[in-house]
């Protein structure tokens, strides 16, 4: 008769008492293996330290700076060494999940974007822009490594591990190794001939007793620790039904605010038209009648109203293409995103410098929703900000289109104060863009706006020019 026990997938397969015996026994070992591998993960990066600062303070113990070095030394190697022992740890917990389970555990590490020198000399390392290349690929490192999901997942781990291996693990093969030695202290203690031979007895039952129970809840343990592992370094293989109801409600509030802006964008466009080309056309039309009976009777007066018409019919065209532009700027359909916002910082009464790094054009919805959160923040920048000059960061890297505009104004910007913030953020929600600021007292304000996009036709070389 076959006996499967399983926990969130792991099984375990055997054939009767010998089968349970068999995986029971296999799990003693690898409880040992998986706590000693876990003590090791944490013990080596203090060796570490300990081992550099030693060496650190006999090389450096002559000089004026001698603790600064030491404590710069120590920080730098214990963090490499922490950074390494979690990759390894979590590297070798994965291995163990997959061989003694048959449960893969994904690492998908993201790539570490590539160092790009700009026309003005600077580094940009996927994250900031740097002057010296050593300087840019530690900070593109320490950038990658703090924001890199299973990165952050390894580290947790790491300081996880021993914790659960003590909870899970150690109770077990504690109650198998202490039942074992107490069953045969009281062997030992009833085979010399003891006064009490009922009581070594009974103690020789209860170790064995002890040792069994432990013997047989160590499958269980070890499932648990590994159980444990994997939510830890794959999360989203259990995802659960609150954080998939939070997905869906955060799907149908971006979803609302998508159509209410819809709608009131369309009302816009009908008052636009009624109340300025609308009105025009009608009023031309109605002059083109009185001219027509006036051509026979009073030609001068004709002519005049012949004049009226066309500087009307002129100011109906210039409203239909700023109309036009206000829904989707031609420029921007004809051209894309880069010379669109060229175009805006020509018209910004601030002076405006555009650097682009696209090398091919955006998605149209993704074009036309940054465009427009570009020329809102522009217009704030020149109304609220009190700035002298303004810089508008245009690129894409890594799957994500990221935009960050600058002033050098008074600072103190907030997005419950009416600025327009909240608007673009709603309209960043659209695309599951983020907008973060940056706006302390005295300047400057840095907002920084990131969509997860793709590039589709080849298009734009990176350029920088000056509105």
């Amino acid at each position: 008769m076959a006996v499967t026990t399983s926990l969130e997938g792991m099984k375990v397969v055997g054939r009767g008492a010998s089968g349970r015996l068999r995986a029971s026994v296999r799990a003693v070992g690898r409880s040992a293996i998986a706590a000693g591998g876990a003590s090791l993960s944490v013990l080596l990066p203090f060796m570490v330290v300990v081992v550099t600062g030693g060496v650190t303070a006999r090389i450096f113990e002559t000089f004026e700076f001698f603790p600064f070095c030491v404590f710069v030394t120590v920080m730098t190697t214990g963090l490499l060494a922490v950074y390494q022992c979690s990759r390894h740890s979590a590297g070798w917990t994965r291995a163990q999940v997959r061989r003694w389970c048959g449960i893969t555990v994904r690492a998908e590490y993201s790539p570490m974007p590539p160092l790009e020198r700009d026309e003005r000399g600077h580094w940009w390392t996927g994250f900031s822009y740097h002057r010296r290349h050593g300087v840019a690929r530690v900070a593109r490192f320490v950038h990658w490594s703090v924001r890199d999901a299973t990165t952050r997942r390894d580290a947790i781990w790491w300081l996880l591990n021993p914790w659960s291996a003590t909870f899970f693990l150690v109770p077990p093969v504690l109650m198998l190794g202490g039942g074992a030695v107490f069953a045969l202290v009281s062997a030992v203690d009833g085979g010399l001939g003891s006064s009490h031979p009922l009581k070594s007895v009974m103690s020789l039952l209860l170790g064995v007793l002890v040792s069994v129970v432990g013997l047989l809840v160590t499958p269980y343990a070890l499932r648990a620790h590994l159980d444990v592992a994997a939510r830890v370094l794959e999360p989203g293989r259990w995802a659960s039904n609150t954080q998939l109801k939070r997905r869906v409600e955060e799907l149908t509030l971006t979803r609302a605010d998508a159509l209410g802006d819809q709608a009131a964008e369309l009302r816009r466009i009908e008052r636009d038209l009624h109340d300025g080309a609308q009105a025009r056309l009608v009023a031309i039309g109605m002059t083109l009648g009185t001219i027509e009976h006036l051509m026979e009777t009073d030609q001068a007066a004709a002519r005049e109203l012949l004049s009226e018409a066309r500087q009307s019919s002129a100011k109906a065209l210039q409203e239909l293409r700023d109309l036009v532009r206000g829904i989707h700027p031609p420029v921007l359909a004809e051209r894309g995103l880069g010379d669109a916002v060229r175009s805006l910082a020509l018209d910004s009464p601030l002076p405006t410098e555009v650097t682009v790094c696209l090398p091919e054009r955006p998605e149209p919805p993704v074009e036309a929703a940054v465009y427009f959160c570009i020329s809102e923040l522009l217009a704030n920048a020149a109304k609220h900000s009190g700035a002298r000059r303004v810089w508008v960061d245009i690129l894409h890297r890594a799957g994500l289109l990221r935009v960050t505009v600058t002033d050098d104004g008074c600072g103190g910007a907030q997005p419950g104060r009416g600025s327009g913030l909240r608007g673009i953020e709603r309209r960043l929600g659209t695309f599951d863009g983020t907008l973060s600021l940056s706006s302390p007292p005295g300047g400057p304000t840095t907002i920084t706006m990131e969509l997860p996009c793709a590039l589709s036709s080849p298009r734009i070389s990176t350029s920088s020019d000056k509105g």
